[in-house]
């Protein structure tokens, strides 16, 4: 998150929190997955336009597909999401900030057979936003609260994949964010779907390993793979956020991948 958690007073197993410096207030789980800069920063990256529509795959509460509405006028954006209950705080939160207008939100499993024909939002969007499940749970410890939005099996990145390619249109752009040690897996899941993928490293502070990469791809791009200068998020002494970075974070800055 970019401001704050506060408690509210309606429900304590939520909290209220700032996203692009206030621009909007969003309610999520206390406890389990909560967004953060990771959807900020792909929705920044999203090389979306007025007019447009971008799809938030696995959107949870809906922070990266709100951040880019917020961003960009005259935009709609469609979440997806498997569990009901945070796509019901999704609808919540586009209200509670005047989206609900711009914004469709569907409660579904991508990775259940027929997701894709069932679901009806085949070439739907423009652009598709992505933060899929980090870790293998036959490989990490989680917690019960946290396994559905933080674990899923090595295979299923694929089935994002595949739901993201059937969503978007010829020529639309996927941007993914994931572990900086599966990008191979990563690189791999795009294949001949998302081509000419921008692959830019995220590091916590200079000289440190990356943790996260964001990757960018358009669908039926036969461009070549290009690496990017790393995005550094901290100074080498502190834990403030660089002044680049908290323009994105804070001032819906765009963060440019490919063009």
């Amino acid at each position: 998150m970019t401001g704050q958690a506060v408690e509210t007073a309606k429900d304590p197993d939520l909290t209220s929190d700032d996203f692009l410096g206030g621009r909007l207030s969003v309610l999520q789980p206390r406890k389990g997955h909560r967004s953060g800069i990771e959807a900020v920063l792909i929705s920044a990256a999203a090389p979306l336009a007025r007019g447009e529509t971008v799809v938030d795959i696995g959107s949870g509460v809906g922070v990266a597909g709100l951040c880019a509405l917020a961003r960009v006028p005259d935009t709609r954006a469609i979440l997806v999401e498997a569990d009901p209950d945070m796509a019901a705080l999704a609808r919540q939160n586009a209200a509670r900030n005047g989206l609900a207008d711009r914004i469709d939100v569907h409660a579904i499993d991508i990775a259940a057979r027929g997701a894709i024909a069932s679901s009806g939002l085949s070439d739907a969007a423009d652009h598709a936003l992505a933060n899929p499940p980090f870790y293998d749970p036959a490989a990490s410890r989680t917690s019960p609260a946290k396994a559905m939005a933080h674990a899923a099996p090595v295979d299923a990145l694929d089935a994002w994949l595949r739901f993201a390619a059937a969503v978007v249109r010829p020529g639309g752009s996927l941007t993914l964010v994931h572990r900086a040690e599966a990008l191979g897996r990563v690189l791999e899941a795009f294949g001949r779907r998302f081509g000419g993928a921008a692959v830019l490293p995220v590091h916590s502070r200079p000289g440190q390993p990356a943790s996260r990469v964001i990757v960018q791809g358009r669908k039926g791009s036969r461009a070549p793979l290009s690496i990017l200068p790393g995005l550094v998020l901290h100074g080498p002494d502190g834990h403030a956020f660089r002044a680049d970075v908290e323009r994105i974070l804070r001032g819906g800055a765009k963060l440019e991948l490919i063009r």
